[in-house]
Formats: structure tokens, C-alpha cells, sequence
């Protein structure tokens, strides 16, 4: 068997990406379909497990046959996927017990209140980087836990199983064999110790959480298990796993010390490489697990915005505005600014610097002469002042200055939130070739595993710009436009007034 290329599997929050990827780093195929989101109540958001699994093994085979290949012409299967969301399943049929908990969703947020109230958050940011939260894995657990009957006990006797998207994914691929996730998408669910590198049987026991029902931690690149031979005509090493931001870093190839990347998905997301360095976070970043130039954990400090191309969808199927992602660019540019207004999608509460859970979206600045294409507009910028509350935030916890942004994702496609993001940073923006990143971080992982590339350093000079945005507009400018997105937030907050 020639096997000569890489099946990348790239599961997002609201479809599933299936690409293959040849020597030279090309996509020689992708194929990408949509699946439905599920919102049970304001603020609740779920998926349908076995939606997730039928739309990717979907893809996966449609990748294929647009590249005329087999399973036997691929080298090994990597994995990247939505973070967070929870899944749990029963080991014995491989059937869920309930839909996902989607990263989105906020059901678990009294829980956060509740450890709070103890006093727990030191505890909570010590042992995992992270902040206590409802966006994290562990409160989502605890949750279905303890609201569905008689899993906890299941869980105990090990007939239940937990797992990210990724664990989920793996279980299916392999008809239940392997159940594992990796360092990246462990040092997201609240539960692992990111300096022990292990489940933390202190935080398990705050959630009641068996350790029973947890997968095997392993490294982002590594073979872990074949698939099953009769899903794609041969049995496939999976050979590379990661989150969704810490592949986009690793596909930006930011593998040395202070590179740093943002991706535009559902959400927005900033990553740092911190190397084996260690820092405290400030100003609600997250300290995290990623990969470093061989695949092995390595830190990264790292900000969320929790609605970012999200807004763009929202334009489209809830408001109607536009007909089009791509089209909201056209409408924006029917205007020379604003005209003074402000979008806040603070949907689903805020993320950093803020984190704030229980704010809401607001727009304002709204006068008698406000169009659609104002809004459409707002709302594009709304997108590029939250990464630069990102990047002040990073800066004032490191003390180093950012003199470039790596940025990749679907709505980096959009030239006028590129400039725009560029001009209210007041440094270059650089968009990779590689607007997949994230897909391209699993393959990368999963090729250096499996000898389709030697080192990192293989994979860097496969790395091209396509596109630098330079700053176009004066400092009093950049400083005016964000104080007026200041008070927009501040309006938004919880607590406060419209």
C-alpha cells in the first residue's frame, strides 16, 4: 500500500471539515457540511453526538472521493475539534446518554457561583490555568450527572464514559476500542492538573466526578489506534489530536517562544507560545497546554472571545440582513464607518479580559440615520475590538509588546475586518496561506508521527503569508474608536444599565 496522504479531520461548533493533505502540505480536497444547533432555553446550547459522528464520517468519505483516494492511500487520520463540549456515552452500545453540552452553553453557571462562593477559584487557577466558569468541561459533567438518572452511579461502575469531541470522535472511529484525548483538550476541561499533567483527584472530588468515566491523556502526536476497517476501507492510524486553538497554533507553526496567532471561527481565540515558561494570568487570560515544534506539551497563554463569526451567521439567519458570510463584507463597505454605532455580541455572556457570564448583547449608538449596512458594519468591527482587548490584556500580563498578529480562520477571509483589525491594533496582521489552520495542525501532528515529515522545522518552511495588513488610520483615531467600544461594553455589563 502507497499510503502518501493526510486524513484531517477538523470538528467545529457548528460543522464538521474533512480534508486531505499530501507531502507538500496541499489540500488536495475538502469537503464541509453543517449540522443543527440545538437551543433547549436562552443561553443553552447542545448537539446531537450521533449527528456530529454521521456529518463527519460524511465528510471524511467525501474528501476522499473528490481526491480518488482509498483508505489505503492514508498515511494516518488527525484530529482537531470544538473544545469543551461534553459528551457522554455508553461504553457498552456506544450510544450517548443525552445531546452535548456545547462550549457555549451557560446551564452550568450557578454551579461557577456556587464554587466561588467557597472561595475556590485560586484553587481552581493554580492547579489548571483556567478560571471557573460554565464554558469549561467539568461544570457541564457535574451537570448531566447530576440531572440525569442514575448516571452518576453508571459512571462509578465504568459503564459511562466522558469525552471532548475529540474522545468521541476516536471512540467511533475505532467501534470503542480506544478511549483517550490529549493534553491540549484535558488542560480544558477544569479537572487536570496542567503542572502534574494528570487527572486531579482534589477537583474531581469538588464535582463528584468518578475517574472511572475519564479517557487515557496522551500526547497531541502520537499513533493511538486504528480505525475500524469497514468505515473507510482500511484500518487508519490516528496518529494526531489537539483542540481546535492549539492546532491553529501548531498550524501557524508559532512553535518558538512569544509567536502568537488568532484565529476567526465561531469564536475568536489567541494563543501565545510560552514555551516551558509559566506565567500568572492576568486580566481573565488562561494558562494552557499546546504543542510545541515536536508535538509535546508546551504552555500557552490564551484569550477567548466567545462570539466572533458567530455575529456573521446571526446577520444572516436570524436577522436577515445579509444572504451571505462573504456578503457582509460587500454591505459594510456601502459605508465609510459606523456612523457611531457599536455591536456588543455578548450572546453568551463575555470572555476575556471580562468574564462576565451574565452579560448580553447590546447595539448601540443607534440614531435615525443608522442602516443595515452600519450594522452589518458594527457588527464586523465588534469582532476586531474584542482581539484588541485580547491583546492588551496580553501584553499587560507578559510586559512584552505584540509586533505582529498571525491570523487564520473563516472570517480572516474578510479583507475590510483584516484592515479594520490591523488598523485598531496599530501593528501588521498577517493572514497565512493556510486559512485552515486548524485543519492543518491536526495533519501536521498526525504526518509527524507517522514520518510523512521529519521535524517542525519541515513543516515551518511549508508555511507561507498570503495576505499583510498595515495600519492605515492615526493613534488619536485608534484611541477614539476604542473608548467608544469601551462604554459600549460597559453598558452591556451585568448589572449595569442600558
Amino acid at each position: 500500500m502507497n499510503r502518501r496522504y493526510i486524513l484531517a479531520i477538523d470538528q467545529g461548533t457548528t460543522g464538521s471539515r474533512a480534508m486531505i493533505v499530501d507531502a507538500k502540505g496541499k489540500i488536495l480536497s475538502s469537503a464541509y457540511k453543517e449540522f443543527p444547533q440545538i437551543y433547549p432555553m436562552p443561553g443553552w446550547v447542545e448537539h446531537d453526538p450521533d449527528v456530529i459522528w454521521d456529518t463527519t464520517l460524511d465528510v471524511m468519505k467525501q474528501a476522499m472521493d473528490k481526491a480518488g483516494t482509498g483508505g489505503d492511500n492514508i498515511k494516518a487520520i488527525g484530529i482537531t475539534n470544538q473544545r469543551e463540549t461534553t459528551v457522554l456515552w455508553d461504553r457498552n452500545t456506544l450510544r450517548p446518554i443525552g445531546n452535548a453540552i456545547v462550549w457555549q452553553c451557560r446551564r452550568s453557571s450557578s454551579i461557577c457561583d456556587d464554587l466561588k462562593r467557597q472561595g475556590l477559584s485560586p484553587l481552581f487557577q493554580e492547579k489548571t490555568g483556567l478560571v471557573i466558569d460554565a464554558y469549561f468541561s467539568a461544570t457541564k459533567i457535574k451537570w448531566m450527572l447530576d440531572n440525569i438518572p442514575g448516571a452518576r452511579k453508571r459512571a462509578r461502575t465504568g459503564e459511562i464514559a466522558f469525552g471532548t469531541i475529540d474522545s468521541w470522535l476516536i471512540t467511533k472511529l475505532t467501534r470503542g476500542k480506544v478511549h483517550v484525548t490529549d493534553y491540549t483538550n484535558a488542560s480544558r476541561t477544569l479537572i487536570f492538573n496542567i503542572h502534574e499533567k494528570q487527572w486531579d483527584s482534589e477537583l474531581l472530588r469538588v464535582f463528584d466526578i468518578p475517574i472511572e468515566m475519564l479517557p487515557r491523556v496522551v500526547p497531541s502526536s502520537g499513533v493511538v489506534g486504528q480505525t475500524d476497517p469497514g468505515l473507510l476501507g482500511s484500518a487508519i492510524p490516528i496518529a494526531g489530536i489537539a483542540g481546535d486553538q492549539q492546532a491553529a497554533l501548531f498550524g501557524q507553526a508559532c512553535f518558538d517562544q512569544g509567536q502568537v496567532k488568532n484565529t476567526y471561527g465561531t469564536g475568536c481565540f489567541m494563543l501565545l507560545n510560552l514555551g516551558d515558561k509559566k506565567v500568572v494570568p492576568k486580566n481573565g487570560l488562561l494558562l494552557t497546554l499546546a504543542c510545541n515544534i515536536e508535538g509535546k506539551p508546551c504552555y500557552a497563554l490564551e484569550g477567548s472571545v466567545f462570539i466572533a463569526g458567530a455575529v456573521v451567521q446571526w446577520l444572516r439567519d436570524a436577522l436577515g440582513l445579509i444572504e451571505s458570510a462573504p456578503q457582509s463584507q460587500e454591505i459594510a463597505m456601502l459605508v465609510e464607518d459606523t456612523g457611531g454605532v457599536y455591536l456588543v455580541p455578548a450572546f453568551a455572556g463575555l470572555g476575556a479580559p471580562y468574564w462576565d457570564m451574565y452579560a448580553r448583547g447590546a447595539i448601540t449608538g443607534i440614531t435615525r440615520s443608522t442602516t443595515k449596512a452600519h450594522i452589518v458594519r458594527a457588527a464586523l468591527e465588534g469582532i476586531a475590538y474584542q482581539v484588541k482587548d485580547l491583546v492588551q490584556a496580553f501584553e499587560e500580563t507578559t510586559g512584552d509588546t505584540l509586533t505582529e498578529l498571525r491570523v487564520d480562520g473563516g472570517a480572516s477571509r474578510n479583507n475590510l475586518l483584516m484592515q479594520f483589525q490591523s488598523d485598531i491594533l496599530g501593528i501588521p496582521v498577517e493572514r497565512s496561506s493556510y486559512i485552515e489552520s486548524t485543519g492543518m495542525g491536526a495533519a501536521f501532528l498526525a504526518g509527524l508521527a507517522t514520518g510523512m515529515w521529519e521535524s517542525g522545522y519541515d513543516i515551518n518552511a511549508l508555511r507561507t503569508a498570503e495576505s499583510r495588513f498595515e495600519p492605515s488610520i492615526t493613534q488619536g483615531k485608534r484611541d477614539q474608536l476604542y473608548a467608544g467600544w469601551l462604554d459600549a461594553v460597559e453598558r452591556v455589563r451585568s448589572g449595569r444599565d442600558i
